[in-house]
């Protein structure tokens, strides 16, 4: 039974920074791709960030720069780190993982089997 719990989210003024954290338990944990997608009320699930089980990382093009994925392997953690936020940041964003081997690009994110309940990202 896998289980993802997103926290951190928040309301930040423009330029502000927040980090998101998804606690993982109950899946193959050493051999998943794993990765952050916002979603906004009208508009498509968009992929943010990924990392596969090897620490490589993909991001999509409106983050590079600001955002940093990573995961703490020892925790089966994995955060967002989000600075430098702008208006346009605002979401609800979620954390997913999805059994993979090899690398990951960020545009598949949205379609991974397994998400967290999301957490709220407001940047005003």
């Amino acid at each position: 039974h896998v289980q993802l719990v997103e926290s951190g989210g928040g309301s930040v003024q423009a330029g502000g920074s927040l980090r998101l954290s998804c606690a993982t338990s109950g899946y193959f944990y050493n051999s998943a791709c794993m990765g952050w997608i916002r979603q906004v009320p009208g508009k498509e699930r968009e992929g943010v960030a990924a990392i596969d089980s090897d620490g490589a990382t993909s991001y999509v093009d409106s983050v590079k720069g600001r955002f940093t994925i990573s995961k703490d392997n020892a925790n089966y953690t994995m955060y967002l780190q989000m600075n430098s936020l702008k208006p346009e940041d605002t979401a609800m964003c979620y954390c997913a993982v999805e059994s993979c081997l090899g690398g990951v690009l960020v545009t598949v994110v949205p379609d991974f089997g397994y998400r967290g309940q999301g957490t709220q990202v407001t940047v005003s």
